[in-house]
């Protein structure tokens, strides 16, 4: 079921969960997957692409922002794409759904794609990702727990959901933090316990539980993960080592498309919340002041960073990809970068088009 009202708290990490749960049915996928190329033909004009999709790990609100400017301005058009449908999730696993050939990418996190590569040996591989900081967070009020270091997690009782227990305890492991440290509860995704002074803090979202508690006027406090200890990316763009072989081309070319479209929803924040709510996701009723909130900490926290400034939206640097696959590790997830990432189509994408790396210009 798909929320339709701007109270409804996302459920954090239902997509890393599916992922996880997914991982032995992949099984089935792989072996069955057809491996069909769908690059064009070679012709004296421009390439023509056809149609492409790319499965969204969540619900149509300003998470997708760059991909909804992308084709509102025309981008994929430009880019060579008849149209570019962009299917609306949760999935059960975005992974499943690449792997199946239903979509032509699909955006998800490390901790999942990395889950079923070594769970599985899914033939995928990750070659971009918008946010460089995964936004998890433990979340507090300056009035009731105001957990704004590790050491102010030690006596607190923090809420953690089943699908997140396995980063949280991750988490603690990195930190020193000793299990009798602190006390886990066991909580759904509603943050009202945390809202209404139950409990100290709550696995939570940067660009979720805490825009919640700023809009009903509450102080909320953020550790995020990414800064203490976790840091790995989010947003990921995953595709089959059979389409990086085979259908090279035309994912560059989409990421062409998701650069452009990124660039204009970063320059402006606000229009593109506007998108999400009044075409994209409107039949979602969702708050414009939540998704500007959104939009806005994404554009200055999650999607840029001074390696993006570097080198371009998208692109995973070797020391995080390296720190991103040691988070993983202390998650209890075996993979190696090389076996995760893939960032030879990024890297021709910005010699090919090096103007693109100045998005902030």
């Amino acid at each position: 079921m798909i929320p339709n009202s701007p109270s409804v708290t996302r459920r954090t990490a239902v997509r890393v969960a599916r992922s996880v749960a997914a991982a032995a049915a992949l099984t089935v996928a792989i072996t069955a997957c057809a491996t069909g190329s769908t690059t064009p033909a070679a012709t004296s004009g421009p390439a023509s692409y056809g149609a492409a999709s790319i499965q969204l790990s969540w619900i149509k609100n300003t998470e997708f922002m760059g991909e909804f400017s992308a084709d509102s301005q025309g981008y994929y058009t430009d880019a060579g794409f008849d149209s570019v449908d962009l299917v609306s999730g949760p999935p059960t696993s975005v992974e499943a759904t690449v792997i199946s050939g239903n979509v032509t990418m699909g955006i998800g996190n490390a901790v999942s794609t990395g889950t079923v590569i070594a769970s599985e040996g899914a033939p995928l591989k990750i070659i971009g990702a918008t946010y460089q900081k995964n936004p998890f967070s433990i979340l507090s009020l300056a009035g009731n727990g105001n957990i704004d270091t590790l050491a102010a997690l030690k006596g607190k009782t923090i809420g953690v959901q089943a699908s997140n227990l396995n980063l949280w305890e991750a988490f603690l492991k990195v930190n020193g933090i000793k299990d009798t440290d602190v006390t886990t509860l066991p909580v759904e995704y509603d943050p009202t316990p945390l809202f209404n002074g139950e409990v100290d803090g709550w696995f939570a979202y940067v660009t979720n539980e805490a825009i919640d508690a700023e809009l009903k006027g509450l102080d909320p406090v953020n550790l995020p993960l990414a800064d203490n200890g976790l840091p790995f990316v989010a947003e990921t763009f995953t595709v089959t080592d059979d389409a990086i072989a085979n259908d090279r081309e035309l994912l560059k070319a989409l990421l062409v498309a998701q650069i452009r479209g990124w660039t204009e929803a970063i320059k402006n924040p606000d229009a593109s919340a506007s998108l999400a709510v009044d075409t994209y996701g409107k039949d979602l009723g969702l708050s414009l002041a939540k998704e500007k909130r959104q939009a806005e900490i994404q554009s200055a926290d999650l999607v840029v960073s001074p390696e993006t400034t570097a080198n371009g939206l998208f692109t995973i640097s070797p020391a995080l990809q390296k720190q991103s696959v040691a988070t993983l590790a202390a998650a209890g997830i075996d993979v190696s970068a090389a076996q995760l990432f893939d960032m030879t189509l990024l890297d021709e994408v910005y010699a090919e088009n090096p103007d693109l790396v100045n998005y902030a210009g």
